[in-house]
């Protein structure tokens, strides 16, 4: 059934790639909608029929696993065609499908008419197989293929408007950013395999479990201990994740039709970061250094973007900035150790998310690919729908309570604050970004809905004629937001005597102290810090409803708007001197000067060769015979002359 899982939005992939053209819409879009079906189908049927009910193996998980055979084996390395069920891919799974499968439906409708469309659609099944590869993987060679699978499918999809610059630049830069991460894993694989002995997620845990803690402080990072896999791990997370310094492809990958936007930043490419340190949580938990770091940079990285969302006037960056910031409080939450609460946040903001995503696609479709809010306005009473829809997307991300961005982010932020992993007073400088990050996510979403669906109708709204979207793109919506309404069942806090569900379904597979303090830590304080965040929440709802309602045309400082320039400064520091180093060194003074010299030089010689030989057959006796001479008077020479000067 794990296979079947794979195989079938596969198959639909190899189906409309090879005869899509043919197809028409209507049966590519039932091909590509009915192959995630079946997809979905499965991940339901394995994970209710077959993973609950198995008992748990000698390590307490629960695990389904089918091993299809060796890939291929090297001497001692060895690495298996072999996928597991467990609690984290499990849950992985669920959403994966569930949420890609609405995604495909909603993108019937909205690529309907695109000269692309078979091609659209063969790439996002193929999307989906690769990042169910890359979750169902028992081994990091495996799961790799995978994460490579879902960077190339969004190349092809980033890129799908191949003809405009902008997405073919986007597409580009994905590709070349995520390699940058790539190499950390590749590294951090090799690294695992000469340490433990095996590339297989469960033994890495186990060998790891048997490790001691290892020191915090620099010295750990270059000792090519746990520290050193960490952080060469971070570094794959930071590409794939968007986090801090490679987070800069996220927002220009918004140049992909919409539907593959929300693909990518709700339910595949950018959870896998976040889902690795998950899958991996035992050895970060033994290196402190590497877990600090991590904190960090997805606090750092939060904040930021959080700031930037504030000054784009692009309603799919701002949603952008907005991935970015809530997938930084994610990897922030596991630097903390809290990685059950990360994975809880993973899967609402999919349902949010996704539905922010497309509630934005339906805007963008009313209005004829107007996508600057600033020309918007008043849409409340055109779409209704998008618009009701939309408010339980933007109330759940908000942190307004009891939606499921509420308890998610709010599990972070209590495990964060009562986090054992991280030293001094480290953990509460954290939860205290994460607070304000959280006022800014509920500030700039609020400016999003008002620009967008309140006050007067502007220009795009004015002078076009908005209308709903069909009900292929609104069913979608509906059940979003019935999810992002009622997602946060899945980790309803102890505080109000409910039962942890999800913490205890994924351990010990996910094991970490910020959870085993969260037993510990009074029941008042969750309640107390629950209190602020939600205090936090509406403040920022409050105070972007009052200051836009009066000030919609705000202009954020030019810092913000200008993303404080790194795009620019990655210009001058990185790309640029590498383009002049390729082109003046590398080109014309290696290539051109040394290597076409040579070779240029070797067939200028055979040329001048074979010109003079030519001039030797030129068919005269006369010139036979002076050839003969002189071959002759060179061979008496050597004879006469050779014995005395020893030749």
């Amino acid at each position: 059934m794990l296979v079947l899982m794979i195989a079938a939005p596969l198959v639909g992939a190899l189906l409309l790639t090879f005869t899509g053209r043919r197809l028409g819409e209507r049966l590519t879009g039932v091909i590509a909608c009915l192959s995630v079906a079946v997809a979905a189908g499965c991940a339901f049927a394995a994970f209710f029929l077959k993973l609950l009910p198995t008992a748990p193996d000698a390590e307490g998980v629960r695990r389904v696993t089918e091993r299809l055979g060796i890939w291929f084996s090297v001497g001692n390395f060895s690495a298996d065609f072999g996928l597991v069920l467990d609690p984290l891919s499990g849950v992985m799974a669920l959403f994966i499908t569930g949420v890609g499968l609405l995604i495909h439906i909603f993108a019937v409708g909205y690529m309907h008419g695109d000269n692309g469309y078979a091609r659209f659609f063969a790439a996002l099944n193929l999307f989906v197989a690769a990042m169910l590869t890359l979750v169902l993987a028992d081994n990091l060679p495996l799961m790799f293929v995978g994460w490579e699978g879902v960077g190339v499918c969004s190349y092809l999809l980033i890129g799908h408007y191949f003809t405009r610059d902008e997405a073919a630049d986007a597409a580009r830069k994905a590709f070349v950013y995520n390699r940058i991460g790539d190499a950390g894993i590749v590294l951090a694989t090799m690294l695992l395999f000469t340490q433990a002995g095996s590339v297989n997620f469960a033994a890495i845990s186990r060998w790891a479990a048997q490790q001691p803690v290892e020191t915090l402080g620099w010295a750990a990072v270059g000792a090519g201990g746990l520290t050193t896999v960490g952080l060469l791990l971070l570094l794959g997370a930071t590409g794939k994740s968007a986090q801090i310094p490679l987070f800069v492809w996220l927002p220009d990958a918004m140049a992909g039709p919409t539907p593959v936007s929300a693909l990518i930043h709700a339910a595949t490419m950018v959870t896998a970061g976040v889902y690795l340190l998950v899958r991996l949580n035992v050895v970060f938990l033994h290196a402190p250094t590497a877990l600090a770091i991590v904190a960090v940079v997805g606090a750092v990285t939060a904040l930021l973007a959080a700031t930037i969302a504030l000054g784009q006037d692009d309603i799919k960056k701002v949603l952008a900035y907005s991935t970015v910031s809530q997938l930084g409080l994610m990897v922030m939450a596991c630097g903390a150790g809290a990685f059950t609460a990360g994975l809880f946040h993973v899967t609402t903001h999919a349902f949010f998310k996704a539905l922010l995503f497309l509630g934005a696609g339906s805007v963008i479709h009313a209005l004829h690919e107007e996508q600057n809010l600033r020309r918007m306005g008043g849409l409340k009473k055109f779409m209704p729908v998008t618009y009701w829809t939309m408010t339980a997307g933007w109330l759940a991300i908000a942190g307004f309570p009891p939606l499921s961005g509420f308890f998610s982010k709010d599990a972070l932020l209590f495990e964060t604050f009562t986090s054992t992993a991280l030293p001094g007073g480290l953990a509460k400088a954290l939860w205290a970004v994460g607070l304000l990050t959280s006022f800014l996510t509920a500030f700039y979403m609020t400016r999003l809905m008002t620009l967008t669906f309140h006050g007067e109708p502007r220009e795009a709204v004015a002078h076009g004629q908005p209308h709903e979207s069909p009900l292929v793109m609104t069913a979608p919506l509906v059940a979003l937001a019935l999810l992002s309404v009622f997602g946060g069942a899945l980790g309803l806090p102890e505080a109000f005597g409910m039962h942890p569900w999800m913490r205890e379904f994924l351990t010990p597979l996910v094991v970490a102290p910020a959870e085993l303090a969260h037993e510990t830590a009074s029941h008042t304080l969750e309640l107390i810090l629950m209190g602020v965040s939600s205090v936090v929440a509406l403040s920022g709802i409050a105070a972007g409803w009052l200051f836009f309602r009066r000030r919609p045309l705000w202009e954020a400082p030019r810092a913000l708007q200008a993303k404080y320039w790194v795009d620019e400064a990655y210009e001058a520091a990185i790309v640029r001197p590498l383009a002049l180093t390729a082109r003046r060194g590398l080109w014309r003074g290696l290539d051109v000067s040394i290597v076409d010299g040579l070779v240029g030089g070797v067939g200028r010689s055979l040329s001048g060769l074979g010109a003079t030989l030519r001039e030797m057959q030129s068919g005269y006796a006369r010139g036979y015979v002076v050839m003969m001479f002189i071959a002759a008077l060179l061979i008496l020479g050597y004879f006469v002359l050779g014995p005395r000067i020893g030749v």
